[in-house]
């Protein structure tokens, strides 16, 4: 019996609440509170996607003992213990690269995913030209298969998901003339 190498290993599945992490991690190192506080709810990354304390540090020890995140520093924390101020590893600011440039399959998963991974490439400064190119690919699909559809009017799942895939669509094509390609 053979033991997996790193190399043959597949990487571990990253929640979205660990990509979030990393994401904001990889704009600059920080610590989990600060970043806590980035999820919060009013923060522009946080208004789509909120992410409570605990989680932050959970998702922060994930990516940590993934590889995709590692101490930098310690500083001073201001009512208790110091704070660990952790980055994003190379093998970290990789696989957040290609999860940003990877479209939704599903409309439901636009309203965080694909908003989640557009306010991380704004903040990166990086054009969401691509993913939105590519959202769009997929939308099309779909709704040309829900346009096709030989399901009842009445069908009204069926009925929502056309909606919203329009909505969609409508929703892309504005922000596809809102940025340029980088």
């Amino acid at each position: 019996m053979s033991i997996p190498t790193l190399h043959t290993m597949k990487p571990p599945h990253l929640s979205i609440t660990e990509y979030a992490v990393l994401g904001i991690l990889a704009s600059r190192p920080n610590h989990g509170f600060a970043l806590s506080k980035e999820l919060g709810r009013n923060s522009d990354v946080g208004k789509i996607f909120t992410v409570r304390r605990p989680l932050v540090y959970r998702a922060l020890n994930r990516l940590v003992d993934a590889g995709y995140a590692e101490p930098v520093a310690t500083e001073k924390g201001t009512a208790g213990p110091q704070r660990v101020i952790r980055h994003a590893t190379l093998a970290g600011r990789e696989r957040l690269k290609r999860w940003l440039e990877e479209p939704e399959e599903h409309i439901r998963d636009l309203r965080i995913g694909f908003l989640l991974k557009l306010a991380l490439l704004l903040r990166a400064q990086r054009s969401p030209m691509n993913l939105i190119k590519k959202q769009r690919r997929v939308l099309d699909d779909t709704l040309l298969a829900l346009e096709s559809s030989t399901t009842e009017p009445t069908d009204h799942v069926e009925l929502w998901r056309l909606h919203n895939a329009t909505a969609a669509v409508a929703y892309l094509d504005e922000l596809e003339g809102t940025y340029t390609e980088n």
